[in-house]
């Protein structure tokens, strides 16, 4: 087991290995000893999967526990959710030192976590994430959100999570398809600060435990400086703007780890174009994209992904902050205008359609 504390907020603990699952009741009950309830907020195809076996290890400390199902997908991160989750804790007498658990992948975390910061004006939560990308990025950090028809995390809060439990055999359940999308958020750690981190995911055998702990640490020492997204947090945005723009275009059926591939390529083709970034780069970030079956283009233009990107939580007035890739393991903030950045988007798709 590896344990890697992070006092954000306020301490509270990731907890990375194999089989950790099977003491999540134990550490509840030592987090939360006045806690009486327990509400499980999973979706569909967690709940077949772990929602029993979840219910037992909370039953065996002693806890009431109630759960609530939503259908899996990103269309689910939205205010009528968030309202029903609401009353739903209301209607079962959930308690400002009753317990929140968010047992599933990004979806899942980010809903019941913005639901947990809000009811009560703040209950406990913890992050049981199950897919690889919640691991390494979603479940850490505590941002929370749900989803306008106007674009993706427009409404939401920072509410760390009392613990996040990483139980790495959660992934063996998981298809090629969900577990690769997990690793475009580890090539973004790469990418932003950690050349090792790409050296090692381009080997033919990965040491899936040290990639876990690899990210959280990289992610935990970037929140210490800047918990709330003002400078340095920013880098972790690396590709998303492009990303979350291409999602919400596709109507959420790109999923967010292949538009967050897209975007850091078309980022990177465009430092490129400006000289921040040598080809060499580029062509390792494409090669380890390709190995774990990662799309680095698409087929959408300049203005549909610009006009969704203007949108992007991101944006400050009439400026956003631009994450430039000037290297393997090395990216630079820079404030751009509006229009710098549909100049931006213009270079990466341009090299996209050639």
């Amino acid at each position: 087991m590896i344990t890697v504390d992070i006092p954000v907020a306020k301490p509270y603990d990731v907890v990375i290995g194999n089989g950790v699952l099977a003491q999540l009741g134990k550490m509840i009950s030592q987090l939360q000893p006045k806690a009486k309830k327990i509400a499980i907020i999973t979706d569909d195809n967690v709940k077949a999967l772990y929602l029993d076996r979840v219910k037992e290890y909370i039953a065996e400390v002693g806890l009431e526990v109630v759960d609530y199902s939503i259908i899996p997908g990103e269309d689910s991160k939205n205010s009528d959710n968030y309202i029903k989750l609401q009353s739903w804790l209301a209607e079962n007498d959930m308690t400002a030192t009753d317990v929140i658990i968010a047992l599933g992948g990004g979806v899942v975390g980010d809903l019941a976590g913005f639901v947990a910061s809000t009811y009560l004006r703040g209950i406990p939560y913890v992050q049981v994430p199950s897919t690889l990308l919640a691991m390494v990025d979603s479940s850490v950090g505590g941002k929370t959100a749900i989803d306008l028809p106007a674009g993706k995390n427009l409404v939401g809060t920072f509410y760390q999570p009392c613990i996040v439990l990483c139980d790495i055999d959660l992934l063996d359940t998981l298809t090629v398809d969900v577990l690769h999308d997990g690793y475009s958020e580890v090539i973004k750690y790469g990418m932003i600060d950690n050349p090792e981190l790409l050296t090692s995911l381009a080997e033919d055998e990965v040491n899936i435990n040290e990639i876990v702990a690899t990210c959280v640490r990289m992610k935990r020492d970037i929140v210490l400086v800047d918990e709330f997204d003002k400078g340095l947090r920013k880098l972790l945005n690396f590709g998303h703007t492009i990303g979350h723009g291409i999602e919400q275009i596709s109507g959420y059926q790109i999923s967010h780890g292949k538009a967050v591939a897209i975007g850091i390529a078309m980022d990177t083709r465009a430092a490129v174009e400006v000289g921040a970034c040598d080809e060499a780069c580029l062509a390792m970030l494409l090669d380890l994209l390709k190995k774990y079956e990662l799309p680095s283009a698409t087929t959408y233009g300049t203005e549909e992904i610009y006009e969704a990107a203007t949108r992007d939580k991101k944006r400050e007035g009439d400026r956003m902050t631009n994450v430039v890739p000037c290297g393997l393991g090395k990216c630079q903030l820079e404030s751009i205008s509006m229009e710098e950045l549909y100049e931006w988007i213009g270079k990466g798709t341009e090299q996209c359609h050639q």
